[in-house]
């Protein structure tokens, strides 16, 4: 085959450190866009992001040419450096140093949208500590309590 072809669709997750209730609701639609944009700067396509005032869900694709690793590095740091320049923001704002990066099939992508739509409904009953857990028992990730959180 003369040319590479790839379609990976990946979940990812990360919240503000220490799980702080740094992300306004007023300010969250404007993050969502800025990471959506942050997503697609590095070939990234956003299908949906969305969260809470202490976290983020991103529904995107990995581009073929960078490792999911760097594709989280560079939208945490561009959005970081987003975040602080927005009234109300302490300028301690940060992400947590670790992320959750899950992948899907094609056939799941309406699902996860439909899931990261309903972030806030679905956290008037469960905790982001709750929902991590949840979500990495589901996809069957092993981890060590002591290191999950920062």
């Amino acid at each position: 085959m003369p040319q590479s072809l790839a379609k990976i669709l990946l979940h990812l997750v990360f919240s503000t450190k220490h799980r702080e209730p740094w992300i306004a609701e007023s300010v969250q639609p404007r993050l969502h866009a800025y990471l959506a944009g942050a997503c697609r700067a590095l070939g990234s396509e956003a299908y949906r992001v969305g969260g809470t005032d202490n976290h983020v869900h991103i529904g995107c694709s990995l581009p073929r040419t960078i490792a999911v690793s760097a594709l989280l590095e560079e939208i945490k740091k561009s959005s970081s450096h987003w975040m602080k320049q927005q009234d109300g923001i302490p300028e301690v704002f940060s992400w947590q140093a670790g992320y959750a990066a899950f992948s899907l099939g094609h056939s799941q992508l309406p699902a996860l949208l439909r899931y990261i739509d309903n972030q806030p409904e679905h956290h008037r009953t469960r905790t982001f500590d709750e929902e991590l857990v949840e979500i990495l028992n589901l996809y069957g990730v092993e981890y060590d309590q002591r290191y999950l959180w920062d």
